[in-house]
């Protein structure tokens, strides 16, 4: 079997190592592959694993010899899934990979935004505490997150655990979701009363076609005057423009996004120059043991597609 990696150092950062592939088959390493670069890298595999690499029906026709891709990733709307399944080709996500790594990112962003830690720790840092009359000087204000409306949309694995978190904050969880599982806790509500309502919005949700950009200004006017917005899901699900002008308007209090829909950031993104928003470089899933356990799980997805019973298939 010759296996292809096409975007290695997306995943492994020098700190993991792919040689657990090579039980299968000869492995091919590339760090990075261009959009031009795909047909000539993978010409020979019988597998492919990437992470964002986009395969379109295109890439797939001059692909004859190619059966499989692996996934570094939960998400999969890089991939035609079904041009994947009408060519025969299967092609396996990693699933609930992410789960913990990023609800623990979104309450990160959640505490730090009620908490002010870093602007508080970037003030002591800067000398403002040696020179302060009082011994708690209340520089920034700040909130409990207790009694808090937190509004979730999309109730996968990541949207149930941040919910699970948040009750135990004591915060009020309503979900907005495509398919409602009522399980006898959760407050499942329509997306216009989620905006209404909520103090603060996390996306959860995969990125479809039919949810491209469905945060625009439309949106942005429904929303809680004052309201708290972070996006850990896709850049995609959200028009940059609009959260700009949400943000500058004041209409939302802040936001926090780890994706953005251009990856690398480019320079000339106007989220750069928005107020009250903090933004981190799509880190929320790169802790090491969570990009270990991708590894680990793109490996059994493609053991059980050898043995003819594959897992984790999203092209069904």
């Amino acid at each position: 079997m010759e296996i292809v990696i096409l975007d290695g150092a997306t995943v492994a950062a020098n700190d993991l190592n792919f040689s657990v592939l090579e039980k299968f088959g000869n492995l091919t390493v590339y760090d990075f592959t261009a959009p031009e670069e795909i047909i000539k890298h993978c010409e020979n595999a019988d597998a492919v694993f990437c992470n964002k690499i986009i395969f379109t029906r295109e890439i797939f026709e001059k692909l004859p010899k190619l059966k499989y891709v692996g996934l570094f990733a939960t998400g999969f709307n890089n991939i035609d899934v079904k041009a994947a399944k009408e060519l025969g080709i299967t092609d396996c996500n990693a699933g609930s990979y992410s789960t913990d790594a990023v609800a623990q990112h979104t309450f990160g962003f959640i505490l730090n935004n009620y908490t002010r830690i870093a602007d508080y720790s970037r003030f002591v840092l800067s000398g403002g505490w040696t020179v302060s009359k009082v011994f708690s000087p209340v520089v920034f204000p700040t909130d409990e997150i207790k009694g808090k409306t937190l509004g979730i949309i999309g109730y996968g694995s990541i949207g149930k655990k941040v919910a699970e978190i948040a009750r135990v904050f004591g915060m009020r969880v309503i979900v907005h979701t495509r398919t409602v599982r009522e399980d006898g806790i959760t407050e499942f509500v329509s997306l216009d009363e989620l905006l209404n309502s909520s103090d603060i919005i996390s996306l959860h949700c995969p990125l479809t076609a039919e949810n491209t950009e469905m945060f625009n200004a439309e949106a942005f006017d429904k929303c809680k005057n004052g309201a708290y917005f972070i996006n850990t899901a896709r850049g995609g699900l959200v028009n940059e423009q609009a959260l700009f002008y949400a943000l500058e308007s004041g209409k939302l209090s802040g936001a926090a996004v780890d994706v953005i829909c251009t990856e690398p950031m480019p320079k000339d993104c106007i989220l750069l120059n928005a107020k009250n928003i903090t933004i981190t470089p799509h880190s929320a899933w790169t802790p090491f043991t969570t990009r270990n356990r991708v590894l680990e799980i793109a490996c059994q997805n493609y053991e059980a597609f050898l043995s003819g019973n594959p897992q984790n298939v999203v092209s069904k």
